[in-house]
């Protein structure tokens, strides 16, 4: 299934989204001092492979100019 620039525009915006409430989530375990390494560990991957889906997804919108 092809998206739209559109569609992808959308989805950027909603991984931009999750990807900051990742960040505030993280963030918050650390404060709280909670020692939960597993958690910790797993909000950062999750945060990760959402920011390979956004880098994915702006590549695709950017026009390719041949230099």
């Amino acid at each position: 299934m092809v998206m739209s620039d559109e569609e992808l525009r959308e989805r950027l915006e909603l991984l931009k989204i999750e990807h900051r409430d990742l960040d505030d989530a993280i963030s918050a375990l650390i404060a709280s001092g909670n020692t939960d390494q597993l958690r910790n560990a797993r909000l950062k991957k999750r945060k990760l492979q959402l920011r390979d889906r956004i880098i994915l997804i702006e590549n695709a919108l950017m026009p390719d100019i041949i230099a």
